[in-house]
């Protein structure tokens, strides 16, 4: 049967390269990056190496560059961490209502532990207002959280204006950046300029799953989430991920090489995809926003279905998509990204999540939009029985 996954913003295929870099490092570099032998200097200079290559890919300093498990510690860690080493500064916190779990549960813990926290709304396309942020910011901010491209509609925030507005207010105020979905599919380095932290994972650019990135500007201080050995400079211990860093320089570099190209492929697709659905199945919302939006991303409501109905109806016939996002999907309910941004409940219903790749053809977009309006059809004809 014929397959077209279209699911990368959840994971993505491990690239060839990105495979054979941490295979060799499982079979050949074994050692032990902290052991004084050539084993383990071997397996450190592949660290090191990763470091340089990711630090040059954002424009900035090895130093800087600190491996974790994935975004969700890369996440968890940015916001914890800050806002442990500015808690005699002040609590304060600011984020959006459209985040990540993985941002949003953090700081629903900090709030039950006392911090003060503002949750920006956005608007029907799920841009937050710079305005709203400025308005929130008090003497007693201390951190502010805000993702650059939504997970689930791929919504691109004005993260250069939002550094603008958060450091003419206060340059002690931290900036942290979930630059998951971001990270390899747009340019992130006129933005890095004004941010304190940001969060890369690994799954999501062809790398193996369980590896991950914090950047930390250097005047940028936070507090460890993890104690023991004192790797990465005494700020994340445990013994380093090195087939996972491999395999994430590896990906990191074919990214480097590639992403124009990449970039267009995926923005052509999307569009291919958006008015095949357009052209073909009648009642469908778009609920990613026409602009400002990523390359990879596009969600839509087919009015008259169920979203996880329709979902398993394409798993069927080869075609991989989602509901939302994978790291909530199993608590069940609509998503809140889409309820904030104020989609009805129907639309919420029957939402589908399209992610492409660069591994995606223009003849498995065909496939799709083909398949798709039949099973929608047929949904539909049951629905109305």
């Amino acid at each position: 049967m014929r397959q077209v996954y279209l699911d990368n913003s959840s994971t993505t295929r491990v690239s060839d390269n990105a495979a054979k870099s941490a295979f060799e490092a499982m079979t050949l570099y074994y050692g032990n990056p902290s052991s004084m032998h050539r084993k383990g200097i071997e397996a450190e200079k592949i660290i090191k190496e990763a470091r340089e290559k990711i630090a040059s890919f954002l424009g900035r300093t090895a130093n800087e560059i600190y491996f974790t498990s994935g975004g969700t510690e890369s996440n968890n860690w940015a916001i914890r961490g800050a806002a442990l080493s500015l808690k005699r500064r002040g609590n304060h916190i600011i984020t959006t209502n459209i985040e990540h779990p993985s941002v949003l549960e953090v700081f629903k813990v900090l709030e039950r532990q006392g911090y003060k926290v503002t949750y920006l709304n956005t608007d029907e396309d799920g841009f937050i207002d710079i305005n709203d942020l400025k308005k929130a910011l008090t003497e007693d901010t201390v951190l502010v959280s805000i993702m650059y491209v939504n997970n689930e509609i791929g919504s691109i925030q004005p993260i250069s204006e939002a550094a603008e507005a958060i450091k003419s207010y206060n340059k002690n105020i931290l900036f942290h950046v979930d630059a998951v979905q971001a990270f390899g599919k747009i340019d992130l380095v006129p933005a890095l300029a004004g941010i304190d932290l940001l969060s890369v994972s690994g799954h999501k650019i062809h790398a193996p799953k369980g590896i991950g990135v914090l950047f930390v500007r250097d005047n940028a201080n936070i507090e460890p989430l993890i104690y023991g050995g004192g790797q990465e400079k005494g700020l994340r211990s445990g013994t380093e991920n090195v087939p996972g860093i491999a395999g994430l320089s590896c990906a990191a570099w074919e990214i480097a090489q590639n992403m124009k190209e990449w970039k267009i492929k995926m923005e052509s697709l999307k569009k291919r995809l958006k008015d095949g659905i357009l052209e073909k199945i009648p009642d469908v919302v778009l609920n990613t926003p026409e602009i400002n939006s990523a390359p990879h991303i596009l969600n839509a409501s087919f009015i008259g279905t169920r979203g996880e109905i329709l979902l398993h109806a394409l798993e069927g016939k080869g075609i991989f998509v989602s509901t939302g996002s994978a790291c909530s999907s199993h608590k069940g309910g609509a998503s809140h990204v889409l309820k904030a941004v104020g989609k009805s409940l129907e639309e919420q219903d029957s939402a589908i999540r399209f992610s492409l790749s660069h591994f995606i053809s223009e003849d498995d977009i065909d496939y799709v939009i083909e398949t798709l309006t039949e099973e929608v059809c047929e949904i539909r004809k049951f629905v109305r029985r």
